[in-house]
């Protein structure tokens, strides 16, 4: 696929490297000289020196025959812009457009039809909040994706010591919860991945992703884990747009504090903020923490731009006894290296935001993908169509089907019903398939797989 990529800051250098690696035809667009030659550099790509939303600047990029075009800048004006120009001039067939500002959001009117022509929106604020706010609704668990609706979830979660599982092989969950339905779709220990069989015994320290109805979520969860209370007080330093976006979803059912030094800004979070206490004050002051109770604090969530002050600010607040910690990060190395010490959670809004772009290019009908493992796995939601004839998996019993190496088949979802997946189960037309992979480079053979032959049309 022919793609035009604009920025190339940490989420357009991040996203070209993936889909660099899976043979696409790659061209990053930015103002940036020194960035693109890194790039230019490091990977199998073209890049163009210029404003994205020159009409020249995309004409010499491959604009006239390029078959998505994904304008993430900095800046939204010129996204939005970049996406308009493409449309007009070179017709296009996808853009998507990074946008921030909430102003921009809020007024549906603006894009579509009679807006701006973009195909997908995508706004790394509200993907991290709702990253976020999931960790803080599933105590204990590290990351939490939905699929089909939020009918099916896949959850990674540390198996602990005190764990029932913990210690036992697998096939032990069956007997010990006959009535919940639930599939280990893969199993990191030591960043090793392992293919989870019958036989497998879990080990303390094991990350482990597993997929199940979200009624069911919980109950398996305690299986890995002793069971944590819920949350109640929730302390957020940085009253930016991430900390805003995440005090407003939580006020409603938490004790929500968020922390900022900007005076201008304290007076804006308490105008627009309910049921939030805003403080003035800088994250890393353990005055202030101590002032304000960090002990008591059952999650505390550091999510200003700068990484070191998120960083220090989250030691600090573990260190005086804050119960859970989850830290932005921004630079992609710094999250391999302070994950799974004193910090709990490090959230990275980079593949958080690839994540959802990832749905937009696989090929096939994709309705849902997700970046794991800072890229190196990924779980995705495709919708089988065609029939026995057409289709390499339809009508197909699970152990039927030849997956390619390190792919999990995890769950069905078929008219509303989470069907976990179990070697005598048939995949019919219009199942919506939820998939693991441990290696990604293998997507391709997962979009093989599924094709549907000409016979079908």
């Amino acid at each position: 696929m022919k793609i035009l990529i604009l920025g190339a800051g940490q989420v357009g250098g991040t996203l070209a490297e993936n889909l660099a690696n899976e043979a696409n035809d790659i061209t990053v667009i930015d103002s940036d000289g020194a960035r693109l030659r890194e790039l230019g550099d490091r990977l199998d790509i073209r890049t163009v020196e210029g404003s994205g939303s020159y009409p020249e600047v995309l004409r010499q990029a491959g604009a006239e025959d390029a078959e998505m075009l994904i304008a993430v800048t900095s800046s939204d004006e010129t996204n939005m812009v970049a996406c308009q120009v493409a449309s007009i001039l070179f017709n296009t067939p996808t853009k998507i457009s990074r946008v921030r500002a909430s102003a921009y959001l809020a007024s549906k009117e603006l894009f579509g039809d009679r807006g701006f022509p973009v195909d997908a929106l995508i706004s790394p604020e509200y993907l991290v909040t709702r990253n976020i706010t999931r960790l803080i609704e599933y105590p204990g668990a590290l990351q939490i994706l939905e699929f089909s609706n939020g009918l099916a979830r896949l959850v990674a979660i540390r198996a602990t010591e005190g764990g029932p599982l913990v210690g036992h092989e697998l096939s032990y969950l069956r007997t010990h919860m006959p009535r919940i339905d639930t599939r280990i779709a893969a199993i990191f220990r030591k960043d090793r991945p392992i293919i989870p069989q019958g036989n497998t015994v879990i080990e303390d320290g094991d990350e482990i992703f597993f997929i199940a109805a979200t009624d069911h979520v919980r109950q398996v969860m305690s299986e890995l884990q002793p069971l944590t209370k819920p949350y109640k007080r929730v302390f957020i330093c940085g009253g930016g747009n991430i900390g805003h976006r995440l005090a407003q979803t939580l006020e409603g059912r938490y004790q929500v504090k968020v922390l900022e030094r900007n005076h201008e800004r304290c007076i804006t979070l308490s105008d627009s903020l309910k049921h939030t206490v805003v403080l003035e004050g800088n994250g890393a002051d353990k005055d202030i923490l101590l002032e304000e109770n960090i002990e008591n604090t059952d999650v505390f969530c550091a999510v200003t731009n700068d990484d070191e002050a998120n960083i220090m600010a989250s030691l600090l607040a573990k260190r005086l006894g804050a119960r859970k910690v989850l830290t932005l990060i921004n630079n992609p190395d710094y999250v391999d290296l302070i994950q799974g010490g004193d910090i709990d959670v490090a959230i990275s809004p980079q593949q958080t935001t690839i994540g959802s772009l990832l749905t937009h290019v696989r090929r096939g009908d994709i309705v849902n993908a997700y970046s794991l493992r800072r890229g190196a796995a990924e779980a995705i939601e495709v919708i089988a169509h065609g029939d026995h004839r057409s289709s390499k998996v339809v009508g197909r019993r699970l152990d039927e089907v030849t997956l390619p190496a390190g792919t999990t088949i995890g769950a069905i979802v078929r008219h509303n019903e989470v069907l976990i997946a179990h070697d005598h189960l048939r995949i019919q037309p219009d199942d919506h398939v939820i998939l693991f992979l441990v290696d990604k480079t293998r997507i391709r053979d997962v979009e093989r797989l599924f094709a549907v032959g000409l016979t079908f049309f």
